[in-house]
């Protein structure tokens, strides 16, 4: 019965510990015009090195 109780409350936290890993992803995602800004940077910088 303890067993029962322990796999069902550890699978209840592993859950929550995914879904919040999910939305600090989504969180913290930069957005599209940031990256390519950034992408940008990096080729003129090489380019400027050449």
């Amino acid at each position: 019965m303890l067993a029962k109780i322990w796999k069902k409350l550890l699978l209840v936290v592993l859950i929550i510990a995914c879904l919040v890993n999910v939305i600090t992803k989504f969180v913290k995602k930069s957005s599209l015009k940031d990256e390519i800004t950034a992408s940008a940077r990096y080729v003129r910088s090489l380019n400027n090195e050449k």
